[in-house]
């Protein structure tokens, strides 16, 4: 099977409801060389602009793609997933400042004000209440803090999910205002995918 088409099945379910195969099998697809050519990890941790006192969470992180990267330049960095075998996986090759975090579908079981960077990449379009999940996305927050959401453009691309399983940019900003945020920025550096970033909306 061609790679893309790999990749299109894997995020058809995504992160957070991974599909009933091998871990292992799971893990070779999110960590395949192949896909640094268009999801540019380096360019993604670059923007983020993480300092030594940074605290990340990013969600649905699976084996860690961008979470061991975060620990490079973070202080604190959680990852988080629903699925605890990956989530074993990124913990055998986890510095100290990286800790893993079992959450459920419905709660990133992320304590009150404990990060200033919440992470999401090809995630979002998979959680069924973001109503309700971005409420506990806003407590998670430190004052100031930030929610970055990357995912894909919504039209046929040769990776991801098909056009009807995709959140529009306008759909996503949308949503985030109506949970009390605003978009401060968008990055152009991703072929397939918007790179949004979100705080919390002056009252």
């Amino acid at each position: 099977m061609m790679l893309p088409i790999l990749l299109a099945l894997m995020f058809q379910t995504a992160h957070q409801h991974h599909p009933p195969r091998d871990a292992a099998e799971y893990a070779k697809v999110l960590n395949d060389p192949a896909r640094e050519a268009w999801q540019k990890p380096h360019e993604v941790v670059m923007a983020l602009d993480l300092k030594p006192e940074t605290s990340i969470a990013d969600i649905g992180a699976g084996t860690g793609y961008f979470s061991l990267r975060f620990a490079n330049h973070a202080g604190t960095v959680y990852a988080v997933d629903i699925d605890e075998k990956l989530l074993a996986i990124a913990a055998k090759s986890a510095p100290k400042n990286l800790r893993t975090v079992l959450a459920t579908p419905d709660d990133p079981k992320l304590a009150p004000a404990s990060v200033d960077i919440i992470f999401f990449c090809d995630v979002l379009h998979h959680i069924e209440n973001r109503p309700s999940y971005y409420a506990k996305l806003a407590s998670a927050l430190k004052p100031g803090g930030r929610i970055v959401n990357i995912d894909f453009y919504k039209k046929e691309l040769p990776v991801g999910p098909p056009p009807a399983m995709k959140l529009s940019e306008q759909q996503v900003i949308a949503e985030f205002a109506k949970a009390g945020f605003q978009l401060a920025r968008k990055r152009d550096i991703l072929p397939y995918q918007y790179f949004l970033e979100f705080e919390r909306a002056p009252r």
